[in-house]
């Protein structure tokens, strides 16, 4: 973010003169005090605004160009602290959240977040939790505790958004995938049922006579389908392992679906019997570190009883540091045996990351297409998945 978008945040102004609002506007965007050209004067709320801007950002654009550190927010945990209270006083949340990025970015400033009086004046969201993350090693066991709420704050909040459809979608996918060929009235499927009996049309009648009928049981509560989230745990996957661990604790919650969940780096570590808590999924892994693809489909690969029923995801910038050919010798293996292969280059809110093109389009020569995914759209992929259908991937995402 630039001070310019930050300053285009702010609300309108308490006169009523447009010209005289435009001014005040481009007074802090430009942040160039007398200099700026626009002889306005900021006091009182304008100018604490503008402080914050300065801060993190410098003075005007032109100012601050190619040397951010020069920015005033100081390197002490106490003026750093003051420093997010005023920007959560005079940005709206969204605002607030980049532009605390922007300052452990530009200025250095992750080594504060290891103390406990910092964590509790940031606002937290994925990123920071990603951040976090990163740092757990170096975490002191007196700022463990605090990071760890904050951790557990955001997973709450994303459980709240995400659970709910996430598990009506799936079950709906888990209805439709165990079609019975002579179902109970309750249980036909329509729309399936009349394609399938075009052809007996009787016109007179204005009718289909349904020779055959076309229905789905109900998912009983046994397993019907079994899901391994394979989730690279590089520095550059952080949000996406922070949204995989919420899913993953979705989906081990419902009973008709087996769920694995497995991180990886150079190393694999399974961490299914962590997921009834995301909070000590996420503590378990290491942010960071290089990347061995094939080796963590080897593992994922060990754990199949079932190809014809189990959904692979691999959540993977695609970076391999291992053996590239045996990887897509085990992609190809498991989709020959009946498994459904995922590839999601990212599971986030933002767009399309820098990924391996080269391995994404080895990828798709499997019939693997490989894309990013935005955490709202997962459940539609995953559903698709359960019945083997296309998957639902977005156009602009997509390395075909």
């Amino acid at each position: 973010m630039t001070r310019g978008a930050a300053a285009g945040s702010v609300e309108q102004g308490a006169g009523g003169d447009p010209a005289a609002e435009r001014l005040r506007r481009w007074r802090l965007v430009l942040g160039g005090e007398s200099a700026d050209g626009t002889g306005c004067a900021l006091g009182g709320r304008d100018a604490a605004m503008d402080g914050a801007l300065t801060a993190l950002y410098g003075g005007g654009e032109e100012k601050g160009r190619g040397r951010e550190r020069s920015a005033g927010l100081g390197a002490s945990a106490p003026s750093v602290a003051r420093w997010l209270g005023d920007i959560r006083t005079y940005f709206p949340s969204s605002v607030v959240q980049v532009m605390q990025r922007d300052a452990i970015d530009r200025l250095g400033l992750s080594t504060l977040l290891l103390e406990p009086e910092m964590l509790e004046a940031v606002e937290a969201d994925v990123h920071l939790v990603g951040t976090l993350l990163s740092l757990n090693k170096a975490m002191p066991e007196t700022t463990k505790e605090t990071a760890r709420a904050v951790v557990r704050k955001v997973v709450e909040d994303l459980e709240k958004r995400l659970a709910t459809r996430t598990r009506a979608t799936l079950t709906g996918a888990l209805d439709r995938s165990a079609r019975v060929s002579r179902p109970r009235h309750h249980d036909i499927d329509w729309n399936r049922t009349i394609a399938a009996n075009l052809k007996n049309y009787l016109p007179e009648y204005r009718t289909v006579v349904p020779e055959r009928l076309i229905g789905y049981g109900r998912a009983s509560q046994s397993v019907k389908k079994e899901v391994i989230l394979c989730i690279d745990q590089s520095g550059s996957m952080a949000a996406s392992v922070v949204y995989a661990s919420v899913f993953g604790a979705v989906l081990g919650s419902m009973r008709s679906i087996s769920t694995r969940l497995v991180v990886f780096d150079t190393n694999v570590v399974d961490l299914t019997d962590q997921l009834d808590d995301p909070v000590e999924v996420l503590f378990g892994t290491q942010l960071g570190g290089g990347t061995d693809i094939n080796r963590a489909l080897a593992y994922c690969q060990s754990q199949i009883t079932r190809p014809a029923d189990t959904v692979v995801v691999l959540i993977s910038d695609l970076y391999e540091g291992g053996i590239r050919d045996e990887m897509l010798k085990r992609v190809a293996a498991m989709k020959a045996s009946g498994v459904q292969f995922v590839t999601l280059l990212a599971l986030s809110d933002e767009g399309t990351p820098a990924y391996d093109r080269e391995h994404a389009a080895a990828l798709a020569a499997l019939d693997a297409p490989a894309f990013a995914c935005t955490p709202d759209l997962f459940p539609e992929v995953m559903a698709a998945a359960i019945e083997r259908r296309p998957l639902p991937i977005p156009d602009m995402n997509t390395h075909r």
